[in-house]
């Protein structure tokens, strides 16, 4: 038994250390802010029963909880992927989870265990509400029309029951479960199947959980790339007969007596209920410089090969800006600039980190932080560091600075959102 309690101590010693200098190697590298909801630990209710670390999904892959002093703490913030079954697993309530932080805010609509917002018959499912996990956004949107069918009104019976907005992960599960439910609904989609996961570079691996896909079953994958999930939802769409109007914009939503009557690009619906399943990128963030407007700047990578032999730069310290600098630099004649504002990539994972440092080392990258776009001409950008000027020679311009929350559209018409700032 004293062995036993040896070895036992000396283990907890090692992983004690060993999460005290990941915590601060994270530090180090200003990795302190989660991206979207995470979870805070209340030590006096935390036991260091480690539940919460063993069904963490990332948690063989990346160290995101560990157990400091005998309590759990969040170990790398950057890590976590919202995932949320740290706090059910928890046996004392030891854990909530929040969105933002006490120095970072992020913009979260206000809506109800339901998913109703604060103007009734109008619902937010998946990454707009905070949710951007692929498992997450699935359920929200079919658990969000199951609330939708139980306030129905049977009586209106010249209107929509329901007009879900966008087809990403949520809209697309809450489409299949209008129609497994014999809802009278229609789907528009300003833009392809899968929403966000359409705009992700070619070739990116996408992580998700076993998730069931209403009408069709469970998921046959938990690590896939981004064309073979975009494919395996085609199929569905494609078996199941589901309607999805593409390329239809929604313009304004105005209240009748009925409920809503919603204009788009296309057309003209009325509705008892709508489902916004839109995302959180919305617009994307422009750097409002000269030049701008030039047909070289876009603001997301589809296919890193037209870019072969050209000389590129890329703006933006994200996963998607890294991605996309480490994708082109490996295609041939292609010269590879990463301009970022900050000292650090502190927004990007760690394997995107190393990927970038690996491409710079190799010759492949060119990386210039601390650096703001001053003005992109046809075949030049210039760029400032430090106060000094830097003229790049350019054939095209990757802005990868995120997109805006639409929030102005939200508040317009009635819906209350809040800046959480380490706040549930």
């Amino acid at each position: 038994m004293m062995l036993i309690l040896t070895l036992y101590i000396y283990r907890a010693r090692q992983t004690h250390f060993d999460n005290l200098r990941s915590k601060g190697e994270a530090i180090q590298a200003g990795l302190t802010e989660p991206a979207s909801l995470h979870p805070i630990i209340d030590p006096r209710d935390c036991t260091g029963c480690g539940a919460c670390i063993a069904v963490c999904p990332e948690q063989p892959f990346h160290k995101v909880l560990g157990l400091i002093h005998g309590k759990a703490e969040l170990i790398s913030p950057t890590e976590c992927i919202g995932h949320g079954a740290c706090r059910t697993a928890c046996p004392h309530g030891a854990l909530k989870l929040v969105f933002g932080t006490e120095t970072r805010g992020i913009d979260i609509p206000h809506v109800r265990p339901n998913f109703e917002t604060n103007i009734g018959g109008i619902y937010i499912a998946g990454e707009l509400g905070g949710m951007g996990l692929i498992r997450n956004a699935i359920e929200q949107g079919r658990q969000a029309v199951e609330s939708v069918c139980s306030a129905i009104d049977n009586k209106h019976t010249n209107t929509l029951d329901l007009l879900i907005v966008g087809a990403g992960p949520a809209g697309f599960a809450a489409s299949l479960t209008a129609m497994e439910k014999g809802l009278r609904f229609a789907t528009i989609e300003q833009d392809l199947l899968g929403g966000t996961v359409a705009h992700y570079p070619r070739g990116k691996l996408v992580m998700t959980q076993p998730v069931k896909l209403p009408s069709v079953g469970e998921m046959p994958f938990t690590t896939t790339s981004k064309e073979e999930l975009l494919d395996y939802w085609q199929q569905a769409e494609n078996e199941t007969g589901v309607r999805v109007n593409y390329n239809e914009c929604m313009e304004g939503i105005t209240p009748n007596a009925q409920g809503f009557s919603v204009k788009t690009s296309k057309n003209s619906y009325s509705t008892q209920s709508i489902l916004l399943a839109i995302g959180r990128r919305g617009t994307p963030r422009t750097l409002d410089v000269p030049g701008e407007d030039l047909p070289k700047v876009t603001y997301r990578l589809i296919d890193p090969a037209q870019y072969q032999n050209h000389r590129v730069l890329i703006v933006g310290g994200g996963d998607s800006a890294l991605e996309a600098a480490c994708a082109i630099a490996e295609i041939d004649g292609a010269e590879v600039t990463l301009s970022y504002r900050s000292g650090a990539f502190t927004r990007a994972k760690p394997k995107n980190r190393q990927a970038v440092e690996n491409a710079e080392s190799d010759g492949r990258l060119r990386v210039i932080l601390e650096s703001n776009v001053r003005t992109i001409a046809k075949e030049t950008v210039e760029l400032e560091q430090h106060n000094n000027r830097i003229e790049l020679p350019n054939d095209a311009v990757i802005i990868s600075a995120g997109g805006i929350l639409p929030t102005p559209f939200l508040r317009s018409i009635g819906i209350t959102v809040d800046t959480r700032f380490g706040t549930a």
